[in-house]
């Protein structure tokens, strides 16, 4: 009698903590459709030991703009047709497709969370803070992006992925503000032109 009490309070507090975390996905689901536009500084860490800092621009849909403080010559710029790598130091440029980085999934205007295309890997949570794991379903070479909340008012406090080489990359915010009126302007690349080398007379 008493195991068949407690495998009936077990089957209840699992099925409470389902019924909480689906709440908990909704809530986080709710929150990333509501903002138009974000602005905050942020710090970067990668588990090789690299470390930079900047300050991020999201306009949705799919705008963003991170530009990179000294001594890293780095501007991303994202229009919403495609995302743009500058290295300022070399003057180099590199096309980036929306669909090969996990990040652009909290740029889109309607997220759904319903393990269709979008589905959940991991999900934790304590008294301060919220963890939630997503990967496109057909991801492929994709990997996962991990979205850290703060829970007192909900806030995106940071997200995490893992890069080609394996290399864990974690993009922390601070002073965050949202639904802030950002101009179009910042979210267009436009690539330095070489200047002319003029006819010089002998």
């Amino acid at each position: 009698m008493k195991k068949w009490l407690l495998a009936l309070v077990g089957i209840l507090m699992a099925t409470q903590a389902r019924a909480q975390s689906a709440e908990n996905i909704k809530r986080i689901e709710a929150y990333l459709n509501n903002i138009k536009s974000l602005e905050a500084t942020f710090v970067q860490m990668a588990s090789n030991g690299a470390t930079a800092e900047g300050r991020l621009f999201i306009k949705k849909p799919n705008k963003i703009r991170m530009e990179y403080a000294d001594p890293v010559n780095v501007l991303i710029v994202g229009d919403g047709n495609f995302i743009v790598y500058n290295d300022t130091e070399l003057d180099q440029v590199t096309h980036i497709d929306y669909d090969d980085i996990p990040a652009s999934l909290i740029l889109a205007n309607d997220i759904k969370i319903d393990g269709k295309k979008i589905k959940v890997v991991d999900f934790y949570q304590d008294s301060g803070s919220t963890s939630i794991t997503l990967e496109y379903a057909d991801s492929g070479d994709l990997g996962p992006i991990t979205l850290v909340f703060s829970n007192s008012p909900m806030e995106l406090k940071q997200w995490k992925i893992v890069d080609p080489q394996s290399v864990e990359v974690a993009v922390s915010l601070y002073d965050a503000k949202k639904d802030v009126p950002l101009d179009d302007k910042i979210f267009k690349f436009k690539e330095k032109k070489s200047p002319k080398k003029g006819y010089k007379k002998k």
